[in-house]
């Protein structure tokens, strides 16, 4: 947007979160357009050809066309919305003979979507350095879009049984029509209030794009091999690392009974992530609050492994709570909630970045510590009402 297109800081910023709320918001509708319309494999492949026609929309723009690049944007944000909630779909309807191994499952599927946030920048930034041009990373984003879809091709027939629309058991198997309206009610109230919680969490994680990157870029010793935009490569690094040892620590408790409920998982995710933001606040205290650079860059490392261990806890184990609890006709529908609070959050995160030049650093890294908290203690109020549907 700065070197191809000539946006200034300002237009940079409104477009950035107008995208990524878009892209966390549009999944309400996805949701029902799978639950309702089209199935959930009809819908996912729309989403992967909307977003492989918008990165070719990007690669063609230029800074005398503009309008190729809002189109782009436009399409990849829906296209996103619509794709990645009926993925979470699929992957909880994939459980439900063994929904015992669905947080297990969406860990998994958590890993594999981080594979892609690793990967996906590093093409780029190698295919950038060859050919010394953007826009060839846009090309191959449109290419790697329709490989998915063809080998979504091949392996539809292991999924089509869990697609709500196409499977020829999956009403006769889930009665939708018996659910009691008042455990309806319940179960949406629930969901509702975990969807409230998790925008609080999503407040402190989006620091990352933003006071998170200033401190690096403001208040931590500069390495040529480590800028500030360097830093976030270690949320996905991290995913990829602590997951395992997580899956086989929980899969050895849940053999002995004694695996935490998908609620007391977020519970502890909460806190670990008040702890990441406490590290910070420590950080900041011991730099005088100051925007000189001085700081160790273990002081942002420590903190986004911890950081991402929260997110290991919450992000996933959301996701597999709602395929838990949504009650089966508006599954989708219920997942877009899910990802509307991200929305909700990353967005409000944005407004809270705005503090960061007028309060202390210490004092602003506190303050998302002390929001953590009380997210866990809303999760402690209501863990009698989270545990009774997350069996």
């Amino acid at each position: 947007m700065e070197k191809a297109l000539h946006f200034d800081d300002a237009k940079k910023g409104v477009l950035y979160g107008l995208f990524l709320f878009a892209s966390y918001a549009f999944p309400l509708f996805g949701g029902w357009l799978g639950d309702n319309v089209l199935g959930q494999l009809k819908t996912i492949r729309i989403g992967a050809m909307m977003m492989a026609v918008g990165y070719v929309s990007l690669a063609l723009s230029s800074a005398e066309n503009h309008v190729l690049f809002y189109l782009g944007l436009a399409l990849i944000a829906s296209g996103t919305g619509i794709f990645k909630v009926n993925i979470s779909v699929l992957c909880g309807n994939l459980y439900r003979a063994k929904p015992q191994l669905r947080d297990a499952g969406f860990n998994i599927y958590y890993m594999g979507v981080n594979v892609g946030a690793t990967l996906g920048p590093a093409v780029a930034t190698i295919l950038g350095i060859i050919f010394d041009d953007y826009r060839i990373s846009f090309w191959a984003a449109a290419m790697g879009m329709c490989l998915s879809l063809i080998i979504m091709q091949f392996g539809q027939k292991n999924l089509i049984e869990v697609d709500t629309n196409q499977s020829t058991t999956w009403h006769s198997e889930t009665p939708i029509g018996t659910m009691d309206p008042k455990e309806f009610r319940q179960r949406i109230w629930t969901l509702c209030a975990l969807f409230f919680i998790a925008a609080l969490f999503w407040v402190p994680f989006y620091q990352n794009g933003m006071a998170l990157t200033l401190f690096a870029d403001r208040s931590t010793v500069a390495y040529k091999f480590l800028r500030p935009e360097t830093y976030l490569i270690f949320n996905a690094f991290f995913i990829l690392v602590l997951t395992p040892p997580l899956l086989a620590l929980f899969s050895r408790l849940r053999k002995s009974s004694r695996e935490p409920s998908t609620p007391v998982k977020i519970f502890l995710g909460l806190l670990i992530m008040g702890f990441a933001m406490f590290i910070m606040a420590v950080a900041s205290w011991m730099g005088g609050n100051a925007d000189t650079p001085i700081m160790s860059p273990m002081w942002l490392i420590n903190c986004y492994l911890v950081i991402t261990l929260a997110e290991i806890l919450i992000s996933p184990m959301g996701q597999s709570y709602v395929s838990k609890v949504a009650p089966p006709k508006i599954q989708g529908i219920m997942m877009g909630g899910w990802f509307a609070s991200t929305a909700l959050g990353s967005l409000s995160s944005g407004i809270f970045g705005s503090f960061y030049s007028r309060l202390s650093h210490e004092q602003y890294f506190m303050l998302l510590s002390w929001l953590s908290v009380f997210a866990a203690v809303l999760v402690l109020l209501f863990m009698k009402n989270l545990k009774r549907f997350a069996n």
